[in-house]
């Protein structure tokens, strides 16, 4: 009977003890779940990080791009008085030596704005557009009505901006014998 309550005792205590273990098992269980989940939220936490600084960068980099193309543009703006100036001096410039060298800097000068993205609308001959073209002056002419048929100061664009137009004259179509016009551009 001694037998039997010694046994009975170490199975009650190895209950006990499984019991116990069992217990700090479960609490280990969930102290590792929280763990996991906090390393997750930490995680996702980091993700979003990355993400909102990936996103100020690319953001940085643009608001760059749009420093450096608007200052592009106003250096452009401000040396196409100089290029203008070119074309009025070899208007006047007799001499064919110096009208010579003054196309060649013209021409040196002009490619040095072309390769930072300038590029100069296209007008004698083509059809009017407002938001490549600024009237001046309308006159009669055999060319079709609308059509640009003289350029009295160049325009210019530098990627899909109009930095200035072109000052066009433009025709008004042909006069009839009579007097009477036709094709008449609408103002």
């Amino acid at each position: 009977m001694k037998k039997i309550k010694e046994e009975t005792k170490e199975k009650i205590e190895e209950q006990k003890s499984k019991k116990q273990i069992s217990g700090e098992t479960r609490k280990l269980k969930e102290k590792l779940e929280g763990a996991e989940k906090l390393a997750e939220d930490r995680l996702n936490q980091l993700r979003y990080l990355q993400a909102d600084i990936d996103n100020l960068r690319k953001r940085y980099e643009k608001e760059k791009e749009n420093i450096i193309t608007a200052s592009n543009e106003a250096l452009i703006r401000e040396l196409l008085v100089v290029l203008d100036s070119f074309d009025a001096a070899i208007k006047i410039t007799e001499e064919e030596k110096n009208k010579k060298g003054l196309l060649m800097l013209e021409k040196k000068f002009f490619d040095v704005l072309v390769s930072h993205g300038l590029k100069e609308i296209e007008a004698i001959e083509k059809q009017f557009n407002p938001n490549f073209h600024e009237s001046l002056c309308k006159e009669f002419s055999k060319r079709q009505d609308n059509e640009i048929i003289e350029v009295i100061q160049k325009g210019y664009i530098i990627g899909s901006k109009v930095i200035r137009t072109s000052k066009v004259k433009v025709s008004k179509g042909l006069k009839n014998g009579n007097g009477s016009e036709n094709n008449m551009m609408n103002n």
